[in-house]
């Protein structure tokens, strides 16, 4: 029998007893011609907050226009969004991963409440694209993600900018290296319209992990949000959801063990960010996909870093879009054999059919260097264990740091505890800097480390601490940082145990992390232990806490 594809929405617009529903569509424009069709969710995340998505309203117009043109009828609905780049270093910070799964929970709700036949997300800050992967998930419905694009770089002082550049120009600024006019003409510049985090950040990283693992129509992640080929790109989106209606192609029949491989691959491949560790694992956990952090050590292992994109770099994704994009690389580590080209894809066709037609990466380019002249030999996300971590860390080592550092602890019980010992000069060379109580449970929220990481740079420390938290890091953040340890410090990890003058090593070739401490001591500083409480106790914070689980499951909170 063949699949019709009003296979839900049949449900609430068909027969006699669906008239009540028809008079209220009919009110808001629908007319009978349009409730015969499969009806496609449009789910996008404007917000007027941030430019990361400030694009989505007209965007949405030209998705619905494909819809339109293929044979269905689209239906608008938004949800929230916040921003890490605004919130960073404030208490809003504690909403943003905690955003990831309402977000992911509004898209369910809203795709299970109207029986949508198919549903297309458009994305932009950095939690709304795992956000949209998960609930999509859930739904298993034909459904696909279209990015609405990167910001496009500032200019200032005879160089590119990213947010990443003011982040560090304040550092710069309280260091006395660079004056209040200097700081003034970064922020101005930095930021030159609508789009996400311009460099190989969480956003550009989670794009670019749903070509490669297939969710995205492959070339539309690193257009950016300013060129005028997006509206043309989202038009085309629009009617690829039609056809994978048609075709009832599902998250299910995409996201397997193969795919999932190929978007760790990407990851380390491009020097993409560490949250790409949490957001994946839970993105596994809602496909029934086996996946551990410790996947994520196998595939860095044999797979080169090969692309000199920022933080860590010199270019953004506007510069990669230039000499071929997302599905240049992609076609470049098929031929190195680095990725498996038969997985499906929400085209219809294989990763490998997807490029098979199109142009390898520009001769000539600087961006992608040869996997026989890498960055880094193997990719730069360490899962790191030891006495400080054993149910496991996170570390971003892109070799430019070196490989191993080793020092006194120096222990902040919050990110703004840090900055003010940064403030009085009690941080210095040679300290490994520890910042706790800032996990899934302890932060709440596990918020990220950019203000502390960028004000280690524009002091100059950046290779002469490291830095290590139970909160997470930037996609922005580079320097020797260690993030995700596990167990956190507001269940009594050994993070919550350290002490001033703790000698900790931390090596990224063997990949532990231990503190020089008898076990006998150790024991004897958890048995002491007791938790703080909670940091909230009513409300969506405190809902988070008492469900989320640790960052090596992904920080997911339906189990």
């Amino acid at each position: 029998m063949a699949f019709e594809p009003k296979h839900q929405s049949h449900l609430i617009t068909n027969g006699r007893d669906r008239a009540p529903a028809r008079s209220m569509l009919k009110a808001i424009g629908f007319n009978d011609e349009d409730l015969a069709k499969p009806i496609i969710g449009v789910c996008h995340m404007w917000i007027e907050t941030m430019p990361c998505n400030f694009n989505h309203r007209d965007l949405a117009v030209k998705v619905k226009e494909g819809i339109r043109a293929a044979g269905a009828t689209p239906m608008e609905f938004n949800t929230i969004s916040i921003s890490d780049g605004v919130t960073m270093g404030t208490q809003g910070m504690k909403a943003s991963l905690v955003s990831r799964d309402l977000i992911a929970d509004s898209i369910e709700l809203v795709g299970r409440g109207y029986l949508f036949d198919a549903m297309i997300v458009i994305v932009g800050c950095d939690k709304t694209i795992p956000a949209a992967a998960m609930g999509l998930t859930r739904l298993n419905l034909p459904s696909l993600i279209l990015y609405s694009g990167s910001i496009a770089p500032g200019h200032a002082q005879g160089r590119d900018l990213t947010l990443q550049d003011v982040f560090e120009a304040v550092g710069a600024n309280a260091a006395g290296k660079l004056d209040d006019a200097g700081l003034l003409e970064i922020e101005d510049k930095a930021c030159p319209g609508a789009g996400a985090c311009g460099g190989q950040f969480t956003a550009n990283t989670m794009a670019m992990v749903m070509e490669f693992i297939g969710l995205a129509v492959m070339g539309t992640g690193s257009v950016g949000a300013t060129d005028p080929r997006k509206e043309a790109t989202a038009f085309e989106a629009g009617k690829y959801i039609v056809d994978l209606l048609r075709r009832n192609t599902r998250p299910s029949d995409i996201l397997t063990r193969e795919a999932f491989e190929n978007a760790i691959v990407g990851v380390a491949a491009t020097g993409g960010s560490t949250n790409a560790v949490l957001h994946l694992l839970a993105m596994a956990r809602e496909a029934n996909v086996p996946l551990t952090i410790d996947d994520f050590q196998t595939v860095s292992d044999r797979i080169p870093f090969i692309a000199d994109l920022k933080p860590s770099g010199k270019y953004v994704m506007e510069d990669l879009h230039a000499v071929g994009g997302i599905p240049a690389v992609i076609k470049y580590l098929l031929e190195k054999k680095l990725l498996n080209g038969n997985c499906m894809t929400v085209t219809g066709r294989t990763l490998a059919q997807n490029v098979a037609e199109l142009p390898g990466l520009k001769s000539g380019q600087q961006i992608v260097r040869p996997i026989e002249n890498p960055i880094k030999a193997t990719g730069h996300i360490c899962i790191m264990r030891g006495n400080v971590c054993p149910d496991g860390a996170v570390a971003k080592i892109t070799g430019k740091e070196g490989l191993k550092f080793s020092g006194p602890a120096i222990c902040f019980d919050s990110e703004e505890e840090m900055l003010k010992g940064l403030e009085e000069g009690r941080i210095v060379a040679g300290q490994v800097i520890v910042i706790r109580y800032e996990g899934p449970q302890g932060g709440p929220g596990m918020p990220e480390m950019l203000t502390p990481t960028s004000a280690i740079m524009g002091l100059g420390l950046g290779d002469k601490v490291a830095l290590m938290t139970d909160g997470r890091f930037s996609g922005g953040s580079h320097g020797f940082i260690i993030g995700h340890v596990t167990p956190e410090a507001q269940l009594g990890g050994t993070i919550a145990l350290l002490k001033d003058g703790d000698h900790i090593t931390i090596d990224a070739e063997a990949n532990e992390i231990n503190v020089d401490l008898p076990a006998g001591e150790l024991a004897a500083r958890r048995k002491a232990f007791t938790p703080p409480p909670f940091k909230a106790t009513r409300g969506t914070l405190y809902k988070y806490i008492k469900n989320v689980k640790s960052a090596t499951e992904g920080c997911v909170t339906d189990e």
